[in-house]
């Protein structure tokens, strides 16, 4: 029997290892066909984070990865300028989320070769980040949200702390509104649920 890949969310690691993986992508197909904006709530160890992965490669054009699978010879695998935003990392206070976010948008700048002029505001830098992508490579945005609901998570016990963390979030999504012209595809996961999360309103 393969060895289990727990606690792994890359799909080209699993793969290329020959672990145990449980072919999805038959499901990301049909999410890619049907919607362009999309929530999923699960609880944790879900395989958020790897389907979060899986779709990156997709969008990516690594149709050599996916040999095997259900997907490989029903898409064609046309590549997309990718943003995407990871909030698994710990963050209590404001400045710790500004510098996370910071760091986030600094990582796909430099992954899409482009250079944003906006780098203290994070809902501007998102915005012109995303602008300056589909520019640049003249196809729309692929955007992808793992743990959308980190910050406020980490800070639930203090409600005063989580509902700055939850506007500072609100600032940053409600540039997807703003630009869907910009957008092929969006995807957001986390724990909590979309309507109890009070930050999509501009969504």
């Amino acid at each position: 029997m393969k060895k289990l890949p727990l606690g792994e969310s890359t799909l080209s690691n699993i793969l290329n290892s020959d672990k145990l993986y449980i072919d999805k992508t038959d499901i990301a197909l049909d999410i890619i066909n049907s919607y362009k904006y999309v929530f999923l709530s699960r609880p944790r160890r879900f395989g958020k984070s790897l389907f979060v992965d899986t779709l990156y490669e997709i969008f990516d054009g690594n149709r050599e990865l996916f040999e095997g699978l259900d997907i490989y010879d029903k898409y064609e695998f046309e590549s997309y300028p990718i943003i995407k935003i990871d909030w698994r990392r710990s963050m209590q206070t404001l400045d710790e989320l500004n510098s996370v976010a910071y760091d986030i948008f600094k990582e796909n700048q430099e992954r899409l070769d482009i250079v944003c002029e906006n780098s203290i505001d994070m809902g501007s830098c998102f915005e012109e980040l995303i602008k300056k992508a589909y520019e640049k490579y003249q196809k729309p945005v692929v955007v992808l949200v793992d743990e959308y609901d980190k910050p406020i998570l980490d800070t639930i016990d203090n409600k005063e702390q989580a509902k700055i963390n939850r506007n500072f979030l609100r600032g940053i999504y409600s540039s997807l509104k703003a630009n869907d012209r910009y957008l092929k595809f969006v995807f957001l996961t986390g724990v909590t649920k979309f309507s109890r999360a009070s930050i999509f309103s501009g969504l």
